[in-house]
């Protein structure tokens, strides 16, 4: 069954949220990638949806607190996080035209559940369920483990968008400088089944009915086989997707011949890219000026906060439990006011916590790296 749909937040839950629960400070030091606010921070683009879809652009902040006071004074319902300019945003309409442009910028993923309506049978649109977030988990084990393995990068942050999706923020310093063209050819490299409006090559529905078993023969070269199969699961209308797959594996390996690959194998590993490659939305992706959702926002529609995800535990992750900004809030009230020492902050004392901690902990990866560097170029002089 898809998720409830929980009520829109209001201005003055979000504004609550805002004051108390969002971690400005770890979004900082994410961004900043050093405990002084550098160019980094001080020329990154953040962009204010306001309500009745007020939006301001190329705004931009000299430190987290200023940060934090301008987001309650506008209360927005949502932010996103553009690209580190040749001049501060802010100051774009006193700076000529050719000097200001995008220089640096996270290299971005976005995945959306709708790019998989095709195939899932239990949701459509804006409707999840564990079911069919399968396909969002998929995803992410492959396209987390092709960006290590083939291009090195290691400070990944993959974020939950609150509703039916997931992005991918690559900060590694070689990432953030790519250029538009670089972009655009690591992202043809890694893509084989296309997300977005450029979406091909889909198959039409699962295995269950007809309509989806009959795209599968579609995908197999051997007209006997397709023959047979559609014999068998025309007559056995009640047979399911999983023994519909199995059937299909058994004629695979009865084409075998002395341990060599055959056309069939060729064609269940196509199959299988085929329905569970990650459809990536390429435009998002391909522009460093392309602005993204910021991580631990509200998403408007279901209230739940956008989360960042081990990756490693993806299969263990469940959208359904994904705190909502009145469940937070609920919790700050009724959580105890005993001292918990100096410097800590109200979202510890909420389930909001696990989650910031791990983007604490992948910031703090990334001003290890700046610390290194420096100290390597030290070494150099």
């Amino acid at each position: 069954m898809p998720f409830a749909e929980v009520v829109t937040p209001t201005p003055e839950l979000m504004l609550a949220f805002y004051r108390r629960l969002y971690p400005f400070k770890a979004i900082f030091k994410w961004l900043n990638h050093e405990h002084t606010p550098c160019r980094l921070f001080t020329h990154r683009e953040i962009a204010f949806t306001l309500e009745n879809d007020v939006y301001l652009r190329y705004n931009s902040f000299t430190t987290a607190e200023e940060f934090k006071n301008q987001t309650c004074t506008l209360n927005p319902t949502r932010f996103e996080i553009g690209p580190v300019y040749t001049a501060r945003p802010r100051d774009k309409k006193t700076v000529r035209p050719g000097a200001f442009s995008p220089v640096q910028r996270e290299l971005v993923f976005d995945i959306d559940m709708t790019d998989y309506d095709s195939i899932r049978t239990c949701c459509s649109g804006g409707e999840i369920c564990r079911r069919c977030w399968g396909f969002i988990g998929a995803a992410v084990r492959i396209l987390d483990s092709a960006v290590r393995q083939q291009f090195g990068y290691k400070h990944l942050l993959w974020v939950y968008s609150g509703r039916r999706g997931i992005h991918l923020w690559v900060s590694d310093r070689e990432a953030m400088e790519l250029t538009d063209e670089q972009r655009r050819s690591l992202v043809n490299f890694l893509t084989v089944v296309q997300g977005g409006k450029e979406m091909h090559k889909k198959v039409n529905d699962c295995f269950k009915e007809k309509g989806g078993w009959q795209e599968l023969l579609q995908l197999i070269p051997d007209p006997k086989i397709v023959e047979k199969l559609e014999k068998k699961w025309g007559v056995m209308e009640n047979r399911s997707s999983d023994d519909k797959w199995s059937d299909f594996k058994n004629e695979v390996k009865a084409s075998y011949i002395k341990q060599e690959r055959t056309p069939m194998i060729y064609a269940m590993e196509d199959i299988i890219l085929q329905y569970t490659y990650p459809r990536i939305d390429a435009e998002v992706s391909k522009h460093r000026n392309h602005l993204l959702k910021a991580p631990f926002c509200v998403h408007p529609k279901t209230g739940r906060i956008c989360v960042p995800v081990d990756p490693e535990k993806i299969n263990e992750f469940d959208p359904e439990l994904v705190p909502t900004v009145d469940q937070l809030l609920r919790e700050l009230d009724e959580a105890t006011f005993e001292s918990t020492g100096e410097g800590h902050s109200d979202w510890e004392k909420t389930s909001l916590k696990p989650y910031v901690d791990m983007l604490e902990k992948h910031a703090l990866g990334l001003m290890n790296e700046v610390r290194k560097d420096r100290q390597s170029h030290d070494m150099t002089w």
